[in-house]
């Protein structure tokens, strides 16, 4: 089954640094995670970006989409894929890679993740978890290097949960904390899967998750639920 810690830094501190930068990457590690969590989406020229939202503005406050902007006329605080991993290097921090594709770009944008992670992704760090809202780009990952282990991320548990988890041949499942039972944290690892969830900033909440099974919390506030882990 597939290794992960019990904490994972949610874009690397999102609580304590602006999130998904490098500052945020070093603060995470600073309060104990040893992974991170970000999310890769491609700019206009086909440049690995790590940015959540399709837009700037609710993160640099400038209204404009990812998908039309060149590489060099992001802000400077928008870190590269491969600048991240090199601070990941630095930093000794594992990673869950989500894909997180502009609308249209699912397998451009898993086929281009996992070649940097191919070419760049430095051999003295445990190896990266990918995972995806977007079936299509855990499909394209497998099939460009199905050496890299997936996870589906499901915004709940439904029914069909383990055939979307076959369909992408994942090995774990990522999922809203706040949503699952613990009758369906035990199907999930009774039937063999990683399970983590997001995104839990509150330590009893994290206790009670992990009690019901859960392999991983994925928080802003790495430091919070270490201390409450331990």
């Amino acid at each position: 089954m597939l290794q992960l810690p019990k904490v994972i830094g949610h874009r690397g501190a999102a609580a304590y640094a602006p999130e998904n930068t490098l500052a945020s990457f070093r603060e995470a590690r600073r309060r104990g995670a040893t992974w991170v969590e970000i999310d890769v989406k491609l700019t206009r020229d086909g440049i690995p970006i790590v940015m959540h939202d399709p837009s700037l503005k609710r993160t640099m406050g400038i209204d404009r989409l990812v998908a039309e902007m060149l590489r060099v006329d992001l802000p400077k605080d928008v870190p590269t894929f491969e600048e991240a991993i090199a601070c990941f290097a630095e930093l000794g921090l594992g990673c869950n890679v989500e894909i997180k594709p502009c609308e249209g770009r699912e397998v451009e944008t898993a086929r281009v993740a996992v070649e940097t992670l191919r070419r760049c992704w430095p051999a003295s760090l445990p190896p990266p978890l990918l995972s995806s809202f977007k079936a299509a780009s855990l499909v394209a990952a497998r099939e460009a290097a199905p050496e890299f282990a997936r996870a589906i991320l499901l915004g709940r548990i439904e029914k069909n949960w383990r055939a979307r988890a076959e369909e992408v041949g994942a090995v774990g499942v990522n999922t809203n904390g706040a949503k699952l039972t613990a009758p369906q944290a035990v199907d999930i690892r009774k039937a063999g899967y990683a399970l983590s969830v997001y995104t839990i900033d509150d330590g009893a909440v994290a206790k009670a998750l992990i009690g019901m099974g859960v392999d991983c919390i994925i928080t802003d506030a790495p430091d919070v639920i270490l201390a409450a882990l331990n």
